[in-house]
Formats: C-alpha cells, structure tokens, sequence
C-alpha cells in the first residue's frame, strides 16, 4: 500500500460512503430510497469540489442530506490525507514519517510537510474564512429567507465557496444575486483565497505582518508565492476583459445591463469559471467565444495546495518559461531570475499530456453514447468536470447513464490527479542503474 493508493482508495472511501447516505430516506425528501448513480453522481461531486449535479440540491435532499454534502465537499476540500491526519491529531495519535509523506504529496509540496504544525494552520485558516463567509452572508440571507434557514444558506455557500465547490441550495445557483454587490464580492473572496493554496495564503499573512514593523527583516517571497499570485492576478484580469468584451451586446447575457453591471458580471464569472462553477448568467446563452474563453480559463484551473482544480497556474507558467527557454536557445528554464528542476519541467509536460489524455477520451466516450448532443456542450462539460469546476451548458441531467458514469470518473481524476493515479496504479518507481545512449531526435 504506497502512499498514492492510500490516497486514491481513501477518496473512493469517502465517496463510497457518501453515496450509501445518500440514498438513504433520511436524505432524501421524498422518504424513499434514492437513485444510487444521483447518490454517486452527488457524492462524487461533493468530495472532488466540482459542483455538477443532476438533480436540484436543495429541494431533491432534505436538511440532513444537505449536511452531508456539506461534510463531503469539507473533507474534499481539505483532501482526504489532511482530513484523515486531522482525525488522528483529535484522537491524540503521532504522525509517522508515511503520513507526513502523505501529505506532501497530495498537497504537492515540494518540501516535506511540518506536520502538526502544518495541519493546525490550515484547520484554522480553513474555519476562519468560512466562518468569515457565514457572518458576511448573514445579513443578506436572513432578511431574504429568515434567521433559521438564513443561518443555513450561509454557512452552505460558505463552505461551497472557499472550497471551490460551487453547490448552491438555489435552484438558480447565484443568478438571483447576479446584480447583488456584496454577495459576488463573498463569493468571489472566499474562492480566490481558497484556490491560491494554504503555503501561498501564510506567506501573504506573514508579510501583512511583518509590515506593521518596518524595523524587521522583510520575509522571502518564494517563487511559489511569485508565480501563484501573480498567474491567477493576469487570469482573473484578463478573463474578465475577455468575457466583457465577448458578451458585451449579447442580450441573453450582459447586453441589457449597465457598464458597471457588466463588468460586476463579467468579473464574478471569470472568477468562478477558474475553479468554483457558481453561474449568475445562463451558461448556456453564452457565445462560442464565451465558451472558448472559459474552457481554457477551467484547464488551467486553481493553484497546487488549494481547494480547486486544473492543471494549475504553476503548470501554465513552466511551460511558458519552457517555451521563452526555446525560444531564446536556453536550455536552462528561468522564472523569476530562477532555475526550475529539469525533473520539475518533465512534471508539468506529463500533467499536461496526461490531462489532455482524458479530456479527450472522457468527450469521446460521451460523445458516442450520447450522439444528440452538441459537441462544444459536452467539451464544456468534460473540461469542467476534470478541472472540478461545476460549470455547465444544462446538459449534465440530460446525459446518459454511461455518460454520466463518464463524468464521476473524470471528476475523481481530476481530483485526485493523473500522476497520482498513475502511481498508485504501477507502484512506487524503482531506482536503476541502466543508462541509456543519448540520440538526437527530429521536434516541430
């Protein structure tokens, strides 16, 4: 049992038994035994953040189903090594070198994790800004629905939004709050901070800091920090220029709105297409170019360590670098007067093949069991679902049994990671002594 199928399984644990709750009468509001594959549709959802459902979350389960989801997309935002080492620090065990090795790999760290320390951060980063979330929500839900079941919607979206899950108990999702300064300013918050990753959320605390004393040393920004930050700024700006701009006169979407309108709308989809899936416009109303744009915004995704998915801002930037290094006949790659590790450059190509692989295999599989479909829908829905976003054209209750089969397969990879699934699938790599001779080989 290595330490990438302990992870893999403990996903499928957890999904698995998420779904047998699921279906049980107590989760359901009709009091009868749920469909198992909306059960495992739901569950899957929940635990890999994405957010795509089949049915409406908040009238198809009652108040303890809706807990439930929640307790799943808790945990599979944390991960499932953190949730797991959290349970063994409540019930007063020590970490082994195995479980901090766990953890530096399904957080992807590049150095071993601190352990307790590192855990007891993140629980409470994790709890602060939900809690956060719930107090600002507050005021907006309790007058609209009442104290009770304000205090609930709250702490839902809450938690769906740090955790880039994108579940809403509205049967709109936030389309209903698409105008509504505040709410889109939560949501949007609550999802930036939890998709830039626990390292790079510490590293800004510690120097908001140690800026309140100008007389100290001020901290390393490490180049993790460098590259996240600076990647998901550029994205979420040029995203929301982008989908401004291509929806601008479309009179399904922003085209009957005023300037400041469209850009709020604008700017609240650019940030929820990188990883979360709230929609407060009609995905399906959008143009091609729209659709175009916010495919590639949900591959590239969120950043490594956070709550979301894609194959990551860090990704994008080696490869880029990779590319300038090419072009400038460097066989060094730089970033940020920086030297990335070959073996680091060798990572990011085989995530992006990886990653591409199954795309491309998950839209061929439902595009042959589900031929009356449009394509670019279904390309949409594969991307969104691997990037664990949640974003959807309205065809993900219309699919198929295998398509939808398809669909939690592609969510759990992309969750869990193609390397990582890999791994556990051939088994730890074993050291050799056998070199090879070098040959040149024909590229381009």
């Amino acid at each position: 049992m290595t330490v990438s199928r302990t992870i893999c399984l403990g996903f499928l644990l957890v999904i698995s038994l998420g779904t047998l709750v699921l279906m049980t009468p107590l989760a359901v509001h009709q009091g009868n035994w749920g469909h198992p594959l909306v059960a495992l549709f739901t569950s899957t959802s929940a635990v890999c953040v994405t957010g795509l459902v089949v049915v409406d979350t908040g009238t198809y389960f009652t108040a303890f189903g809706q807990a439930v989801i929640v307790a799943l997309i808790q945990v599979g935002g944390l991960g499932y090594m953190t949730a797991t080492t959290v349970l063994l620090l409540l019930l007063g065990q020590r970490l082994k070198l195995k479980d901090r090795v766990a953890i530096q790999q399904s957080m992807d760290q590049s150095e071993l994790a601190g352990g307790k320390a590192l855990i007891t951060r993140i629980m409470a980063m994790t709890l602060g800004f939900e809690t956060a979330g719930v107090f600002c929500f507050y005021p907006v839900f309790s007058h609209d629905y009442g104290s009770a079941y304000g205090l609930w919607l709250s702490l839902f979206h809450s938690v769906s939004a740090f955790n880039n899950a994108g579940f809403s108990l509205f049967p709109d999702n936030i389309i209903g709050y698409a105008l509504h300064p505040w709410i889109n300013l939560v949501i949007a918050l609550l999802i930036i901070f939890g998709g830039l990753g626990y390292e790079v959320i510490m590293e800004m605390f510690t120097a908001l800091r140690l800026k309140r004393h100008p007389h100290r040393r001020q901290p390393y920004r490490s180049l993790n920090y460098r590259v996240v930050t600076t990647t998901t700024a550029l994205l979420l700006s040029l995203g929301t220029l982008a989908l401004f701009a291509s929806e601008f006169k479309n009179s399904a979407t922003l085209g009957d709105l005023s300037v400041p309108s469209k850009l709020l709308v604008a700017g609240f989809q650019s940030v929820v297409t990188r990883t979360a899936g709230f929609n407060s416009i009609d995905i399906g109303a959008l143009g091609n170019d729209s659709l175009f744009i916010m495919i590639a915004l949900m591959f590239i995704g969120a950043s490594p360590g956070g709550t979301g998915g894609g194959i990551k801002t860090t990704t994008v930037c080696i490869l880029l670098a990779s590319s300038w290094a090419v072009l400038r006949g460097k066989e060094e790659v730089v970033c940020y007067r920086r030297q990335i590790p070959p073996a680091r450059v060798l990572k990011t190509v085989a995530v992006l093949v990886g990653s591409g692989l199954v795309v491309i295999i998950a839209t061929t599989l439902i595009v042959i069991s589900d031929p009356g479909l449009n394509f670019i829908a279904v390309f949409f829905e594969t991307v969104s679902a691997f990037a664990t976003v949640g974003l959807s054209m309205g065809i993900t209750a219309k699919l198929s049994a295998f398509s939808q089969v398809v669909i939690v397969a592609t969510m759990y990879l992309g969750r869990v990671g193609v390397l990582l699934f890999m791994a556990a699938l051939v088994g730890d790599p074993r050291p050799t002594a056998v070199h090879y001779p070098q040959e040149d080989l024909l590229i381009g």
